[in-house]
């Protein structure tokens, strides 16, 4: 499947910042299942090209600003193909050892409520296991948007049975390291037969000895396929985050972002949001 996607984010300051420095991960990486075919990533009309890559298999690059302005406007943008490689990760160009995805955070602390549902996955092959996990995830947390918020953690968002698909990842993060299977943090953006639609989308990786990593999105139940663009990952979603930065002079700050997806030839599907966040996306 052939995708083009634009992903366009502004944050505006009031007053105006006396001082932007972002860290930009908005490139999507070339791997079995996805090809980069064409994709700029500009910050005010500036074209930011990648600057290295990551341990992860990232990309990322840095933008500054000594006067900030009142506007801060990134727009990435381009074509990727994709194909259905039933979940499975191969060709990414990553050199982390997976077990350092056995780390807790802050945002996959475990509790008794998370203990509890690792303990009810059954199976005998790792693969099997982690199947059954992210439907137990989905049945324990309700989609809902707004329901959390980029704060709440796996134990918040399994307590209160309801949260989006940040939450369903965390959660299937955590009890995938109770069981001993390292699990990580997945950004990127999905072609959705819906509009249920996020500014980007968030599912998990989990590694089984046999075959490697495997993506499991418990928000749809089902294993990334060719409706799915692999963005970036993390232990969570902070440490994911395609955008993060600092901004000087402690201005008010508003965020809008949108991400139109189609399938070339096709119909595009768009989404907006505008709202108050922090300069991390």
């Amino acid at each position: 499947m052939r995708l083009s996607i634009k992903h366009a984010t502004t944050y505006a300051y009031d007053p105006p910042a006396e001082r932007c420095a972002l860290r930009l991960r908005l490139y999507p990486p070339s791997l079995d299942s996805q090809r980069v075919i064409s994709w700029t990533v500009s910050v005010n009309g500036q074209v930011i090209p990648a600057l290295l890559s990551t341990a992860t298999g990232d990309r990322e690059s840095i933008w500054t600003a000594a006067a900030g302005g009142a506007e801060v406007a990134i727009v990435a943008e381009g074509e990727i193909e994709t194909r259905d490689a039933a979940g499975m990760v191969k060709g990414l160009k990553d050199t982390i050892r997976p077990q350092v995805y056995l780390r807790p955070t802050p945002l996959t602390e475990t509790d008794k409520r998370i203990e509890e549902l690792a303990a009810s996955v059954s199976g005998t092959r790792a693969l099997d296991r982690m199947h059954g996990l992210f439907n137990a995830v989905a049945d324990a947390v309700a989609y809902k948007p707004g329901a959390t918020t980029s704060a709440t953690t796996a134990a918040q968002a399994l307590k209160a049975g309801q949260g989006v698909c940040q939450d369903h990842a965390h959660v299937f993060i955590a009890a995938a390291r109770i069981l001993r299977f390292p699990a990580r943090y997945v950004v990127g953006y999905l072609l959705a037969s819906d509009t249920k639609l996020t500014e980007t989308h968030a599912w998990a990786e989990a590694f089984a000895p046999e075959i490697g990593w495997v993506g499991f999105d418990p928000s749809n139940r089902l294993c990334p396929t060719d409706r799915y663009v692999r963005l970036g990952c993390g232990l969570d979603a902070a440490d994911a985050a395609p955008i993060r930065g600092n901004v000087s002079g402690g201005p008010k700050e508003r965020l809008s972002a949108s991400v139109d997806i189609a399938q070339m030839p096709g119909q595009s599907q768009t989404q907006n949001q505008d709202g108050q966040n922090q300069t991390q996306q």
